[in-house]
């Protein structure tokens, strides 16, 4: 390998250390302490869309399984943490997805990931936006924030009701989108119809926040019963861009368990690898972890958003392809 240069301009290298302060100056002054987890672990992630690393552990196990996964989020350790007292808490650190790299993917990437004791995931949202504008200031620019439903998205723009509207209307309004069908569930296509037909059309300078998404979508958030229930969850999106995923976060070990083996099931249909469950988590979650909101941020898409550009490579010292 000649190509020995990074792959991000200098500039964009002080803005990410810029940004790295300014998290931490953020979270200092409310309160919110930094901690530092584990990135590797004796259990993965089961989520089916989301492909871990694994390894072997030559040394010393006491009998413990010696494969090992990287983090895909610092999300379940920083739930322990939780249940056991300690408090609002972040992590901003590096996280990793197999699988994951291309234009806007690298399979290691930096995570900021927090928690809010006794918060719901609306003032939690409110906070988040707070966090972009800031970063915002960092490049001279401001962006007004727009808050919706889930359900009002969908029926303002593409005029359906995405809890209740069947596969077929689904597919339908994809338009001229092409796309193989074969195997796909009501949820694939309301993914498909968020980062095909409406994702593409948000507005560089628009920071859309989006809360309230389908139950079957919960993944790990509380459900609201309604007529239909939702999932007590958002995202954020700056531009085109999501860089934003936080949830009314689920305390019931038993709800847990339960969308674990869900996973397990659709993983095994997918015929992808079954996942060691974190049994850690489960414990912690029947000790008792308090009602809190948490939020994942994608730190290189925000960066990316920042700086326009498409690349993400051009916010790394060295993507993928010059590590």
């Amino acid at each position: 390998m000649t190509d020995w240069q990074p792959t991000a301009t200098l500039d964009a290298l002080r803005l990410r250390a810029r940004f790295n302060r300014l998290v931490r100056e953020f979270f200092h002054a409310r309160n919110v302490l930094e901690v530092e987890t584990p990135a590797l672990s004796l259990a993965g992630n089961t989520e089916p869309n989301i492909a871990s690393f694994a390894l072997e552990f030559s040394g010393r196990t006491d009998g413990a399984p010696r494969t090992r996964w990287l983090r895909t989020s610092p999300e379940f350790a920083l739930k322990r943490l939780l249940a056991a007292g300690v408090g609002d808490c972040y992590e901003l650190g590096r996280v990793f997805r197999d699988g994951e790299a291309g234009g806007r993917h690298n399979p290691e990437f930096t995570m900021l990931e927090w928690y809010r004791v006794g918060w719901d995931h609306l003032r939690l949202l409110h906070e988040t936006v707070e966090l972009v504008r800031a970063a915002l200031a960092l490049v001279g620019r401001d962006v007004a924030p727009v808050v919706t439903t889930f359900r009002d998205l969908y029926w303002q723009r593409l005029q359906l009701d995405p809890l209740t509207a069947g596969i077929e209307t689904l597919r339908n309004a994809l338009g001229e989108v092409a796309i193989d069908p074969d195997g796909l569930t009501r949820d694939d296509w309301l993914d498909l119809l968020m980062t095909h037909r409406l994702q593409p059309l948000f507005g560089a300078d628009m920071l859309l926040a989006v809360h309230d998404w389908p139950a079957s979508q919960a993944a790990l958030a509380r459900i609201r019963e309604g007529d239909p229930p939702v999932a007590e969850r958002f995202e954020l999106y700056l531009g085109p861009l999501e860089i934003a995923n936080g949830y009314h976060e689920l305390c019931d070990s038993a709800e847990q368990c339960a969308r674990f083996e869900r996973d397990a099931t659709m993983r095994a249909q997918r015929g992808l690898p079954a996942i060691p469950v974190d049994g850690a988590l489960l414990a912690a979650l029947e000790h008792g972890l308090p009602a809190c909101a948490g939020v994942a941020v994608g730190v290189d898409r925000l960066l990316m958003a920042l700086l326009g550009t498409e690349k993400i490579a051009d916010v790394l010292a060295f993507d993928s392809a010059h590590s």
